[in-house]
């Protein structure tokens, strides 16, 4: 995955607002980024631009070497709901993430096997309503999955969830990336969260002077993963990146 000075403005009453400037970017296939930065960063805009959900109005963003033009088979997001539709059980909800054209019977099997992966093989029958808010979550992480993405998108896709079921799901997501080798680009706010999973955390932000957010900080974690969530080393960058986002270390 590739940008190269990717920019995003919008036009409304008051004039042009410049949300992105100027991003250049390179993420190895296989690894896992997180987009951290202060609300209106841009974190989720340019997550967007990846999934071909947007276009830039500078620059490029290529996937696999090509262009990103439009939605692509390469790639699969989740959001921070997991829009599941409510008629649909969780089965044919995971089903609506198939490749079109995919054969009934593989398309069974394919659903099936993610459903197992995520841990929800026994409630392939449920109906939303009748399975809690991580269930669905996992839910909606089959569904991205069923399409054997290239690229992982993800959204904030644990910030609804408690606190308990979170950290679960970031173990979860954990495995099912270094099961699969997908790319994945992940928004968050939580550091912790972005710390546990990713191998770079990119802050975006913008430089006093500076009109449009861009990479401030990209930050590679070399410890190795699944990580201990006590590991000094994390607890380091944590103290770091909460001062780049504006929470200073107290003495």
């Amino acid at each position: 995955m590739v940008l190269r000075g990717v920019g995003r403005s919008f036009v409304n009453a008051r004039g042009t607002h410049r949300v992105l400037a100027d991003v250049d970017l390179v993420v190895e296939a296989g690894s896992t980024v997180a987009l951290l930065g202060a609300s209106g960063s841009g974190k989720s805009t340019l997550l967007r631009l990846v999934a071909g959900l947007d276009l830039p109005t500078a620059g490029e963003v290529a996937v696999g070497g090509e262009p990103v033009r439009d939605v692509s088979d390469r790639c699969a997001v989740v959001f921070q709901e997991p829009r599941l539709l409510p008629w649909r059980d969780l089965a044919g909800n995971v089903a609506l993430g198939l490749p079109r054209g995919t054969p009934r019977a593989e398309g069974r099997e394919r659903v099936a096997h993610q459903l197992g992966t995520v841990g929800l093989a026994d409630f392939a029958g449920h109906r939303p309503r009748r399975v809690s808010g991580g269930m669905a979550q996992r839910a909606a992480l089959a569904r991205a999955l069923v399409r054997r993405p290239g690229v992982l998108l993800l959204d904030e896709p644990f910030a609804a969830l408690d606190a308990l079921t979170r950290l679960k799901m970031q173990d979860l997501l954990d495995d099912v990336q270094r099961g699969t080798g997908a790319t994945t680009l992940f928004v968050t706010h939580d550091v912790d969260e972005a710390l546990h999973l990713a191998d770079r955390v990119l802050v975006l932000g913008t430089p006093e002077g500076a009109e449009g957010a861009r990479v401030v900080r990209d930050l590679r974690v070399a410890a190795p993963r699944p990580r201990d969530r006590g590991d000094a080393e994390l607890a380091a960058h944590r103290v770091e990146l909460l001062e780049l986002l504006g929470v200073p270390r107290h003495a």
